[in-house]
């Protein structure tokens, strides 16, 4: 749970008496006395709540004001004024727009204690809500793409059932992290998830490692142990790149598959076991049968249901968002001032194939985030080759491409939220809606139902 932590913005003037009222109610209480200290400090940290105390009347306080509260339109503002600054309609606008709630001075200390109360519980529901809604409707696939809505959807539908699954893909394109949605919208959410690679382990240490053994089976084996298809008994077992398995593990695999059941190396026993089998592949199936490498009645047991988790390079209309969701989870590990991409680098990130997929995008930003000496990363810091895709495409063409881009990018950095998304963008909620739909950017790909 986040501490009672609240930033006191004051612009002119002093709040002593509001900081030590807040204080004295227990508010870990932050300060700030000016709209450039007040970014820094919210770049540097999130406050669910900010209380912005305005003892000034010039004609720059508007602009200083949205400074303010476009630096964080996540937290929730409260706002101390002049009961005649309401009186402007720009003021007002500014506080609809933007503030849970405001008091005019002199102030209720008591009863704005309560207000900040009430909005702290406020965003921290609205912040457990939105966590829990983009890990359960988003299954932590960050993008907006028709592909990865399809895949959601397949997702979705798998999960509910109990036979096996297999997962297709490229390597480095998240098939493991859809074998966790499947798992995590299961009826076996509550029983463990054990992943197996198994193109990584040692070929003579496999079977055991699978299956477990008896003490004494063969040298070192100096106590029982359980394989990894037993430890995922109620819950679902994950076997990566299963092309790699030899043909006699193929075989036990499969009597696993039809029995329900597994022989430990050594046990004279079988030990029945109730785990789902999800299973992923970057090889073609069908040719390493017909090649001799992979049984084919393993083959038609592990392909009840099937998925397919597509290349970057087939949804790079997600580019910006994963680049920008990586960059974030970076930047978390950094105390570096790095503000984020530059133009050059977006397009150089979307002429770029992406061999590597997701793995390869992720490997670049967090490189790029460590070694650029830069506020802006760069082509370079990537390193990526400078693109020239946009040149020549004509203004038009150019503008609407950044206008999709700056929303994907604002829908992202807010979790979503569309009043946030259009604050942020300075456009209405039916103004983004309209666009979105322009756009192709579909918000029920995100929320399911919703």
């Amino acid at each position: 749970m986040q501490s009672r932590k609240i930033l006191c913005i004051t612009l002119g003037g002093t709040s002593e008496n509001v900081e030590a009222e807040l204080r004295s109610a227990g508010w870990d209480v932050v300060t700030a006395v000016d709209p450039a200290t007040a970014r820094q400090i919210l770049r540097d940290a999130h406050f669910f709540v900010c209380v912005l105390i305005v003892n000034r009347s010039d004609h720059e306080v508007i602009a200083d004001i949205e400074a303010c509260v476009k630096a964080s339109v996540a937290s929730e503002w409260v706002g101390v004024f002049h009961a005649r600054a309401v009186e402007a309609a720009n003021f007002r606008d500014l506080i609809l727009s933007y503030f849970f709630d405001y008091h005019t001075q002199p102030v209720d200390l008591r009863y704005l204690t309560q207000t900040i109360g009430h909005a702290y519980g406020r965003a921290a529901l609205r912040a457990a809500h939105e966590t829990q809604l983009r890990r359960s409707e988003n299954m932590e696939m960050v993008g907006q793409s028709g592909v990865i809505a399809q895949l959601r959807r397949q997702i979705r539908k798998v999960s509910s059932a109990g036979a096996p699954v297999l997962i297709c893909g490229e390597s480095g394109s998240g098939k493991e992290l859809a074998a966790q949605a499947i798992h995590r919208h299961s009826s076996r959410s509550s029983g463990p998830f054990i992943a197996v690679n198994c193109g990584a382990i040692t070929p003579s240490l496999i079977h055991s490692e699978l299956f477990g053994h008896e003490r004494g089976s063969f040298t070192g084996a100096s106590s029982d142990k359980r394989g990894l298809i037993e430890a995922a008994n109620g819950g679902t077992i994950f076997l990566d790149e299963i092309a790699d398995l030899s043909l006699e593990l193929q075989t036990n695999l499969l009597r696993f598959l039809q029995e329900k059941t597994i022989n430990r190396v050594g046990a004279t026993k079988s030990v029945h076991v109730d785990a789902r089998v999800v299973s992923a592949t970057h090889v073609n199936l069908a040719e390493a049968i017909a090649a001799g490498r992979f049984r084919e009645d393993l083959f038609y047991r592990l392909n009840v249901l099937s998925i397919s988790v597509p290349a970057l390079r087939e949804r790079k209309e997600d580019i910006a968002m994963l680049a920008q969701h990586f960059y974030e989870r970076c930047m978390a590990e950094k105390k570096k001032r790095i503000e984020g991409f530059s133009k050059q680098a977006i397009a150089a990130m979307m002429a770029h194939d992406w061999p590597g997929n997701v793995r390869e995008l992720y490997n670049r930003v967090q490189r790029a985030v460590v070694m650029t000496e830069r506020r802006m990363i760069t082509p370079q810091d990537l390193g990526l080759a400078v693109s020239e895709s946009r040149i020549g495409i004509g203004l038009d063409t150019a503008r609407i491409m950044a206008e999709r881009d700056a929303i994907h990018l604002s829908l992202n950095r807010v979790g979503r939220n569309i009043t946030h998304a259009a604050r942020e963008l300075g456009v209405s909620r039916m103004t983004l809606y309209r666009l979105m739909e322009k756009h192709g950017i579909a918000l029920d790909a995100e929320l399911g139902d919703a």
